[in-house]
């Protein structure tokens, strides 16, 4: 019998609150990030394509959540699955993926403000200028400031975000609306393009095509990472499960989260297509909602968007500022990371994972400054990184589903982990790959977790740590070498990875030995 919490959370609210937190910076640059790789017709069916690997993704995280409740988030279902070292990967992948989100908030952010001061806060090609680079310094570490005196979960702060982001959605939705020409959305519905562009990377034509099945499969492959980014954080929605009035409630949200999420970003993403042609809507400027709505209604619209936008980056990076520590602390307690990483402060706040967390997010904040087309460097990292935690997921359930001989969960759980895993190899595996550097730094506190544990690593976690240290160390080289159209493919040059990887080094060197003079202070006094 499905119990009644009475003072739980309904199902309208649960619903309100999946939308709301699923909805954050990168629906607001949706429309013309597609229109460099999309049209009209390839868009919808991308969104059938992703909507439908995305449900696969919810209704196994629902499943777990409800069957398995002594586990916590998704790094404890790879643990549970696949042992503490897959459960290690999942969770530094979720923390990488975290802090990864809050830069290219930082990022949109800038360019926002950027719509009032052109040239000021963004150069030409994506990157910000100094006074970004200071600007976002000053805010990261005010936020994280603000979070370890325990504001990050003010109900006022969120209600505001809410309004902020929703909106200037809505108005954009009725502009839409109004200024739509069906000639001009489906002037090119079904045909491929060629893009010639100039070095700065300015669209200067296109060149089109009848479809073919290739060529819509390339559209597809191309709108993988940025429609995927916009669903980050659904997640959440089924770990309202406890709160929830009744378990059952967390599932049906879930769903009907889902669908209104798609509707949103359906309505978004296509309805620039009947006001701009294809090229227009892949030149317009970042954030592409701002510069969109200025020219659906004028300066007002733009600048109501740009506010909204701050606003809504400003909650979100808020908010999100506490996701990566929460993953740390996770791996704390789960004993795959040192204690040290799980110690709090008198407000609760885990203050060593906050502070080390925010040395790494202002090393790369940096790199901004060097980085063209910031934006979706930090946004495809995010996005890949975080689809390696979501396809254990689906390879959990679908674990369990063969131990269980329940065949639906086998199906939903191979399909969710096969998207994934599909959609990495054809559009992220790179950013896995650079990924990797990071890992290893990780690994070195994993190792140092099971030194204060008592336990040693076992020889396929000493393999795999070595194999993946050396990939590590290879994508450094593979960047500078541009192996593979690394350099093409990530946007960034060797000479940039320098400016993050010597002071990354010089951070895990004095990491490493706090930590391990911490440990061996607990070991004097035992």
């Amino acid at each position: 019998m499905d119990a009644e919490n009475k003072k739980g959370i309904g199902l309208a609210a649960l619903v309100a609150i999946i939308v709301s937190g699923a909805i954050g910076g990168g629906v607001f640059n949706l429309s013309n990030d597609l229109a460099t790789n999309t049209s009209p017709g390839g868009v919808i069916i991308s969104w059938i394509v992703i909507g439908f690997g995305i449900l696969m993704l919810v209704l196994s995280l629902n499943h777990l959540v409800v069957n398995k409740p002594e586990l916590s988030g998704v790094s404890d279902y790879a643990r549970a699955g696949f042992g503490n070292m897959v459960g290690f990967i999942s969770g530094w992948g979720y923390w990488l993926s975290a802090w990864a989100g809050n830069i290219a908030f930082a990022v949109l952010m800038m360019t926002s403000v950027d719509y009032f001061f052109p040239g000021v806060f963004q150069a030409k090609n994506g990157s910000l200028t100094i006074l970004s680079v200071i600007v976002v310094s000053i805010v990261s570490w005010g936020l994280t400031l603000l979070v370890m005196r325990g504001v990050e979960g003010a109900a006022a702060i969120n209600a505001i975000v809410l309004v902020a982001k929703l909106i200037p959605l809505f108005v954009f939705v009725i502009a839409g609306i109004v200024t739509f020409k069906a000639g001009v959305f489906s002037a090119h519905f079904w045909q491929n393009f060629v893009a010639n562009t100039n070095a700065d990377g300015v669209i200067k034509s296109l060149t089109w095509s009848n479809m073919t099945g290739g060529d819509l499969f390339s559209q597809v492959k191309g709108s993988l990472m940025v429609m995927i980014w916009v669903f980050v954080g659904i997640e959440g929605a089924a770990m309202m499960g406890d709160r929830a009035k009744r378990k059952s409630d967390a599932g049906k949200a879930s769903i009907l989260g889902l669908i209104a999420l798609l509707v949103i970003y359906i309505l978004l993403s296509l309805l620039p297509f009947g006001f701009m042609s294809q090229q227009e809507l892949a030149n317009t400027g970042q954030p592409g909602l701002v510069h969109i709505l200025n020219a659906m209604v004028g300066g007002w619209g733009g600048s109501l968007m740009a506010i909204g936008l701050v606003i809504s980056l400003l909650g979100a990076w808020l908010s999100w500022t506490m996701l990566p520590v929460e993953a740390t602390q996770q791996l704390s307690e789960q004993k795959l990371l040192p204690s040290w990483f799980g110690k709090l402060n008198d407000k609760g706040a885990p203050k060593n994972s906050l502070l080390l967390t925010q040395l790494i997010v202002q090393i790369f904040l940096i790199v901004t400054y060097f980085v063209a087309d910031a934006y979706n460097v930090f946004v495809y990292l995010c996005t890949a990184v975080i689809m390696i935690c979501y396809a254990l997921v689906g390879l959990y359930l679908f674990k369990l589903g063969i131990q269980e001989k329940k065949t639906s969960n086998i199906i939903i759980g191979f399909i969710a982990a096969a998207f994934q895993i599909l959609a990495l190899y054809y559009s992220g595996w790179q950013f896995v790959w650079l990924s990797l550097i990071l890992y290893a730094v990780g690994f070195i506190l994993y190792a140092l977790g099971k030194k204060e544990y008592g336990t040693k690593m076992s020889t396929a976690e000493l393999i795999a740590t070595f194999v993946l240290t050396v990939l590590g160390i290879l994508a450094v080289f593979g960047v500078y070498g541009n192996w593979l159209g690394l350099q093409d493919a990530l946007g960034i040059d060797g000479n940039t990875l320098l400016v993050a990887v010597v002071p990354l080094i010089v951070v895990t060197f004095i990491v490493y030995f706090v930590v391990r003079s911490d440990i061996n202070k607990k070991e004097i006094k035992n």
